[in-house]
């Protein structure tokens, strides 16, 4: 895929505009968004998505598109798994309504600056590193057995990573909000507020996440282009996502097992890639695997929306029966 440098350039301009837009607005007006203005802002970006896909199909042929949307809708699915624990740091922090849009909004601003820098590191290991498709696709089903066994027991606890124990360690703070300032002056000396720490909270963690899902959509299309594109859009509807749909997380009970489902599948895709590409001396005498089973990303694609529905459908059809269980008692 030959992506001119000039769309580069307007893409990352547009996303930047954008962001900008949403942080100088929110910033102005911190409230808590109504489900109609929730609404009407991830169907924006939903439909941007989706007609982003549609030029790519129209500029660059079917199978590119088949990869963007497979790598968004992977993105996506796992974005809404981030959710569970967003919710977590929101009430463990305590942070006020009216706040969290603005913590949600630059917390996902630094998560897109640490994945781009990610993607950057990955595409260059790939195209170095022909073995690194094995490493990624083994981490896959290690993270999809592991996700397997927690199942959606995201909202137990919250633990905070060493970076940000370190940052309160070494910062001096204050428990008292400050709206959304960052830091405030005390003493004659500056101090960073509970919004500094909520951000570098949120930011971090969806890093953390990254880690899964930028193997998965590696596994899927290595278009640097598609790869930051798929991640840009997952990223842009979370915050609208974050106060839409926080009931209805609740009620995707086997959404653990359908994302374990989905990584162990793009794990197994990376590893067949992977034999296809073969240059270890102890793996057929460092030649490539030509009897490997080959999938492709058209069946990949109706395998992740195959997943996704089920999974979608199979919680709610449990959740109603647990509800009415319930109240028959």
């Amino acid at each position: 895929m030959n992506v001119p440098l000039w769309v580069w350039i307007l893409t990352i301009g547009l996303t930047t505009v954008l962001l900008l837009v949403d942080v100088v607005v929110i910033g102005r007006r911190p409230h808590v968004p109504s489900m109609g203005e929730a609404g009407r802002h991830l169907a924006f970006f939903v439909g941007t998505a989706i007609l982003f896909g549609v030029g790519v199909w129209y500029f660059s042929g079917a199978d590119y598109a088949a990869q963007y949307y497979a790598g968004w809708l992977t993105e996506y699915s796992l974005s809404i798994d981030n959710l569970f624990v967003f919710i977590i740091i929101m009430a463990k922090f305590g942070v006020p309504e009216k706040l969290q849009q603005t913590a949600l909004m630059v917390g996902i601003v630094i998560a897109l600056i640490l994945r781009g820098i990610f993607i950057a590191v990955g595409a260059a290991a790939i195209n170095q590193f022909s073995w690194i498709f094995y490493a990624f696709g083994a981490f896959l089903i290690y993270t999809a057995f592991k996700l397997a066994r927690e199942g959606n027991n995201d909202d137990d606890e919250f633990e905070e990573n060493g970076f940000l124990k370190w940052v309160e360690g070494r910062f001096p703070a204050t428990n008292q909000w400050h709206g959304t300032k960052l830091m405030i002056k005390a003493d004659g000396s500056r101090i960073i507020t509970p919004m500094f720490i909520v951000i570098l909270a949120l930011g971090t963690t969806d890093l953390l996440f990254a880690l899964d899902s930028i193997p998965a959509i590696f596994g899927l299309t290595q278009e640097p282009f598609l790869v930051l594109t798929a991640n840009i859009f997952a990223l842009m509807g979370l915050r609208q996502l974050y106060f839409l749909i926080g009931g209805l997380l609740k009620r995707l009970v086997y959404l653990g097992i359908g994302l374990a489902i989905l990584l162990a599948f793009i794990g197994v895709k990376l590893i067949l890639h992977a034999a296809h590409v073969n240059e270890l001396p102890f793996i057929n005498g460092g030649k490539p695997v030509l009897g490997a089973p080959d999938i492709s990303i058209g069946q990949s694609l109706t395998v992740i929306v195959a997943i996704l529905s089920i999974t979608t459908i199979a919680s709610l059809i449990k959740s109603r029966k647990d509800k009415s269980a319930i109240e028959v008692r």
